[in-house]
């Protein structure tokens, strides 16, 4: 029996990407290839990085990924490479003048063709191409419970520092029904837990339904049977749709939990970025989130250093910080983008040190918000899913903790014995800044 031609998929940059990948690989095992993705020690013939291009550490990592596969052609242990993603989108030019190692590149959207090619390359007299029959077929990557829900592509946003627009185009959603089935194939598979994400969800419909459309999409999704949570990410605040809040409220199935990217809070700063609201908005928008959701949690991001920031900017962004009390915060340091609005009309007149200092300030603000957010916790009784055993310690998450960002529910192995992908009644008996700590009272539906 002939071996089968082993692929080594590998995916930078955010979650979006890995879909584009768990598609990919369905594509490419329907042909008949054997795929291996983000393995510690790729081997196959053939190796296919899907790259970041969003801000330049994203793009330095998926050049050195370029180059080591590229290391690995050169010593014949790697028969062909190809790229693709959102960094090739950007650079395609650039990058086939420079990495002439790469066999092909492909962008963000044109990737399908790459199962056709692969079969022309390799000149194996297969003929394969992009099954549509299989258009909602993925191979999941992460723990089988759990699955990303990708429900659009691209952004109308216009955000001073941002390069995102440049790379994935106009806002696009997918159709409702497109995205129930795909749901309802995951929930056959065994998933219960679905990150519903987009680069801004709030805009989703306005291009197919000509208005705000998530809250119905999102209380569509909860009604199929086997979804047990749905979590929402990369909501923007302007025209923040409020009748997903209902939803959210009044369906166990949707998780009090939005992550809302903020970005700074000082007008000037504000209008600077493009961000189209104003500090008093915001904070009307984040009482009326608390207000009308009780016991929701709010991850939310921050930028210092955009030009033009005072100190006194960065202060009352500080003092918003311990206002809002954010459960989940992220905070980074501009950094200049090609191509974007920043780049080419405002001066980067924020010293390096400076935007540093402000970042380390930042965050230990947080640090002592998010270790009261924890210690309060302490006693409680929470659903948690269990997503793996590591060491002495079950792995799990409560209904406010999305994967690899949030913290964890560790559970001791000596305990009792618990399956992956389960729910259970779980009492927090510590915590610390990052991590709960918990014993188990029940298994859903008795033990």
């Amino acid at each position: 029996m002939k071996k089968k031609t082993t692929i080594d998929i590998i995916t930078l940059g955010c979650s979006k990407n890995l879909v584009d990948s768990e598609r990919l690989i369905a594509q490419l095992e329907a042909a008949g290839y054997e795929v291996t993705h983000d393995s510690d020690d790729p081997k196959g013939e053939i190796a296919v990085v899907n790259t970041c291009g969003f801000i330049g550490d994203a793009k330095e990592e998926s050049i050195n990924m370029i180059l080591q596969m590229g290391q690995r052609k050169e010593e014949g242990t790697l028969n062909r490479l190809y790229v693709m993603g959102c960094l090739s989108e950007r650079y395609l030019r650039e990058l086939t003048d420079e990495l002439p190692e790469v066999d092909r590149f492909y962008g963000k959207f044109d990737w399908t063709r790459l199962v056709e090619d692969l079969s022309a390359d390799l000149q194996n007299g297969t003929a394969a191409c992009f099954r549509e029959d299989l258009a909602h077929a993925r191979r999941i990557t992460t723990p089988a419970h759990y699955a990303y829900l990708k429900i659009s592509e691209g952004c109308d946003r216009r955000c001073a520092y941002c390069a995102i627009p440049l790379i994935t185009g106009r806002h696009q959603s997918r159709p409702m029904e497109d995205i129930e089935e795909e749901v309802r194939q995951l929930v056959q598979r065994g998933v219960r837990e679905f990150q519903v994400i987009a680069q801004e969800l709030t805009y989703y419909g306005l291009d197919l339904y000509h208005r705000r459309a998530i809250a119905e999409l999102i209380e569509r999704l909860a009604q199929i049977p086997g979804v047990e949570w749905i979590r929402l990410h990369y909501a923007y605040p302007t025209d923040f749709p409020m009748e997903l809040l209902p939803v959210m409220r009044d369906n166990a199935h949707v998780c009090r939990y939005l992550d809302i990217a903020l970005q700074h809070i000082a007008d000037p700063v504000l209008e600077r970025m493009h961000r189209h609201i104003t500090a008093e908005e915001t904070r009307q928008l984040i009482t009326a989130l608390r207000e009308q959701v009780p016991g929701i949690e709010l991850r939310t991001t921050l930028m210092v250093g955009f030009p033009g920031e005072t100190e006194q900017d960065f202060e009352e962004l500080v003092e918003f910080v311990k206002w809002a009390r954010f459960e989940r915060m992220g905070a980074f340091a501009y950094s200049e983008e090609d191509g974007t609005y920043a780049a080419e009309h405002y001066p980067d007149d924020v010293d390096e040190e400076t935007k540093q200092a402000r970042l380390s300030k930042l965050m230990r603000v947080q640090q002592r918000i998010s270790a009261e957010v924890q210690e309060r916790k302490v006693g409680q009784v929470m659903r948690v899913v269990i997503d793996r055993v590591e060491g002495d310690y079950y792995i799990g998450r409560t209904e406010f903790d999305s994967p690899e960002v949030d913290p964890e529910v560790l559970i001791p192995v000596s305990e009792r014995e618990l399956r992956t992908g389960q729910f259970y009644r779980a009492r927090i008996t510590s915590a610390d800044d990052f991590d709960l700590y918990a014993t188990i009272e029940e298994e859903e539906g008795g033990v």
